[in-house]
């Protein structure tokens, strides 16, 4: 059945079947669809500054305090990769309005828990909204913007807006409690999605795969219980350091992920489609931003914890000064995907890897006061890092088949769970080895755990003693991060050497096959 007959019509193209440049209403919808882009990455750590009067109110155990927190990244990352292929089957359009909906309906059960158990539940319907937001919305920018150069700014745009939304998050939080009680923090959401609800049927058209086969259900366990487990055992490592169940629970991830690998390979119809991974960029794209996504958190870990217990800030301040790299990072990312419209994109990302590596480099410089140093490192490296995700996210967009973008956006998203994951894991615990070494064995159990510990139970002298050890521990971390974000501007050589510029795939895209759109 062709387009005409089928109440359908392939995506727009210009003379001589280039694809059509997205004009006002594009861009229009573009902005709306940053709106769930901000509150997805911003929940992530809007409780930083909540949970204090959450435990007041609601007094959950120490586990259930855990989940309050966490319930919500697992949910997130477990459901990735079956929201994106269930968008390219439904609609991303419908699936963004029903995550919408649902994260709209979760905020206001989260505001107004009556208990821990209410809450948890909240946040977990919270994380399945999220998991159907993020793949739809870069699914959508992937099929709305057709033009080459005006989706590689969309997406830069795009990456620039969920690193941000996540220092945006704790600072917004603290604002909300200056003046309200804890549930504010929740209902801020809810203007934006009743805004989303009512504008994205006017402005942004539906695309889904017009042959998109049965739904794998079996894949769904199979999928979370290949992502889970390793999130989960190297948070809980990256805590409470290195012990045999989590070591057991991150390999069984692996165990089942082999099993999932192969019912995909094997099966008529599945989840992931095998076309993805014909294109060596998509591939490419999946390995880079995870390996980007392991130096932000792991930059991350380390930048907050200084703010607030080397230089003994608030957390309403430190949450203020970590606003500042932000600053940088939005103007990166559409600077980065400008510059690869004229320059060689493998050049461009490896050049990303290089900045930041030498951002890292100047966090190995920090001493005990060292504020506006450490806003400079973390600036630096979070420019290069966006550089590299904006454009890497791009090209596996690119590369992978129109009706299968929402497949193609979770399987990135997914990947980048995990680097972050790892990047806090891995750093954090050379950190916390070198912290360790430094604390003599006579001081006091506490204070050899953490640097808050030794804050709580030290006099001055151990707690300087502890400063200069997390910062020696933050030296070994960062310059452990600028080897491997070298190793990344290498393997980023290797891997791209033979991709062109995205302008290079103009008639490529104007070729694909095209979604089904209405």
């Amino acid at each position: 059945m062709d387009a005409e007959t089928s109440g359908t019509r392939p995506g727009p193209t210009g003379p001589a079947g280039l694809a059509a440049r997205a004009g006002r209403k594009e861009w229009t919808a573009f902005v709306v669809l940053l709106l769930p882009l901000l509150l997805v990455s911003m929940d992530v750590s809007v409780l930083f500054f909540a949970i204090p009067s959450i435990t007041r109110e609601l007094d959950p155990s120490s586990t259930q305090q855990l989940w309050i927190f966490d319930i919500y990244a697992f949910a997130l990352a477990g459901l990735l990769i079956t929201m994106g292929s269930l968008g390219d089957r439904i609609g991303r359009r419908k699936l963004l309005l029903f995550g919408a909906a649902a994260f709209g309906v979760a905020s206001v059960g989260a505001a107004y828990a009556q208990s821990a158990e209410m809450l948890i539940a909240a946040r977990a319907v919270l994380g399945i909204g999220g998991a159907t937001l993020m793949p739809s919305t870069m699914a959508l920018i992937r099929t709305m913007f057709t033009d080459t150069k005006q989706r590689s700014r969309a997406v830069g745009v795009w990456s620039g807006a969920m690193a941000g939304g996540i220092a945006l998050g704790s600072v917004m939080s603290g604002v909300m409690l200056e003046h309200f009680w804890w549930g504010s923090v929740f209902l801020i959401n809810v203007p934006a999605m009743v805004l989303l609800l009512v504008l994205v049927p006017f402005l942004v058209p539906e695309f889904k795969d017009p042959r998109p086969g049965r739904f794998d259900l079996l894949s769904v366990p199979l999928s979370m219980g290949s992502v889970l487990p390793v999130i989960y055992g190297v948070k809980e490592m990256a805590a409470h350091g290195f012990g045999v169940p989590m070591l057991l629970c991150v390999l069984a991830g692996p165990a089942v992920g082999t099993v999932f690998v192969r019912r995909q390979r094997s099966g008529r119809s599945t989840m992931i489609s095998r076309a993805l991974f014909r294109e060596r960029g998509f591939g490419a794209g999946i390995t880079l931003n995870a390996l980007a996504a392991f130096a932000m958190m792991g930059s991350a870990y380390f930048t907050t914890q200084y703010l607030q217990s080397v230089l003994g800030m608030s957390t309403m301040e430190a949450a203020l000064w970590s606003m500042a790299p932000s600053v940088a990072v939005g103007i990166a990312a559409p600077a980065a995907t400008a510059v690869a419209q004229r320059v060689r994109r493998s050049s461009v990302v490896a050049a990303g890897f290089v900045i930041a590596a030498a951002g890292f480099a100047v966090l190995d410089l920090t001493g005990t006061d060292s504020l506006w140093l450490l806003l400079a490192g973390a600036a630096v490296s979070s420019c290069g890092i966006v550089t590299v995700m904006a454009l890497v996210a791009d090209m596996a967009l690119a590369t992978a088949p129109a009706e299968k973008a929402g497949s193609a956006a979770s399987l990135l998203e997914t990947g980048q769970e995990f680097g972050g994951a790892m990047g806090m894991a891995v750093l954090g615990s050379i950190g916390t080895a070198v912290y360790r070494a430094g604390i003599p064995a006579s001081a006091p159990g506490q204070a050899r755990q953490t640097l808050g510990g030794a804050r709580a139970v030290g006099g001055p002298g151990l707690v300087d003693l502890a400063r200069a050890a997390f910062v020696h521990g933050m030296h070994f971390a960062a310059a452990g991060g600028a080897v491997l974000l070298l190793a990344g501007a290498v393997l980023t050589v290797v891997l791209l050497r033979d991709r062109r510029n995205a302008v290079g795939h103009e008639a490529a895209v104007a070729a694909a096959p095209a979604a089904q759109r209405s």
